[in-house]
């Protein structure tokens, strides 16, 4: 019999060999065929492998697991949401009547929901529950970002935000009530979560909220002056796409 193969999406490296563990010892009918940690390692492993379950993280700093659906090629797998919050998704989740498992994991309810996964995994065609809550976050998703804290995670307003800068791996977030937050993921991370919300890449170093631009200066290699008056390069292999953006605007 082959066993079905299972994929794990979860950025706390902890988590992910917790769950690696509680899969491999208590759920024998199934096989983990990978694990990622964020949302780019997600969407290539997922569209790679074609997994029949994937055990997914809600909340992925930066960003969540519904910035990785618009970017897979099917939804054609039964889906196992886990989360330490109880906050706006799982009322989602439960209206979808999607699984989750709220973390700590108990072995229990894992093996459980494992087991209604496979039972459910008839043919691999697209996931009409996963399609009805996609659905649903698309027209009443909440414009938060997740940043990681010591504490926790702070859900900030994705509007407030005014543009993120690199400092080598960590990067900070620049906000319109002249507030900061460093965070330890890489830009690109945050570029993946935000594209979405008219932010743009206009420098290695540099995402900009296109909305927050108040004018773009041609002389010095070219620059834009963002409404808080902080100025930021633009380099030139970004320069077409960011005018091409901001021509979108208009």
């Amino acid at each position: 019999m082959n066993l079905l193969r299972v994929i794990i999406v979860e950025d706390e490296a902890k988590g992910r060999e917790m769950l690696r563990k509680l899969v491999e010892l208590y759920c024998p009918e199934v096989t983990i065929a990978g694990v990622a940690e964020s949302v780019a390692t997600g969407v290539a492993l997922i569209n790679e492998q074609r997994p029949d379950i994937v055990l997914m993280d809600i909340e992925l700093q930066p960003g969540t697991c519904f910035d990785i659906f618009p970017q897979l090629e099917k939804l054609d797998f039964e889906i196992i949401f886990t989360t330490a919050y109880k906050d706006y998704a799982i009322e989602a989740i439960k209206h979808s009547a999607i699984d989750y498992l709220l973390k700590p994991i108990n072995k229990n309810e894992l093996k459980l929901a494992i087991y209604k996964a496979i039972e459910k995994r008839s043919s691999k065609e697209e996931n009409s529950k996963l399609q009805k809550l996609l659905r649903e976050h698309k027209s009443s998703a909440l414009s938060k970002l997740g940043l990681p804290t010591i504490d926790g995670v702070i859900f900030a307003e994705i509007e407030q935000i005014i543009r993120c800068e690199a400092k080598g791996s960590y990067t900070t977030i620049f906000f319109k009530d002249k507030t900061k937050h460093i965070t330890s993921k890489m830009l690109k991370e945050y570029e993946t979560a935000l594209q979405e919300h008219h932010f743009f890449r206009v420098h290695n170093s540099h995402l900009i909220n296109l909305a927050e631009v108040k004018k773009y200066i041609k002389s010095d290699g070219g620059f834009v002056e963002m409404k808080d008056g902080s100025q930021v390069p633009i380099s030139q292999s970004h320069k077409d796409g960011f005018l091409d953006q901001m021509k979108k605007l208009q």
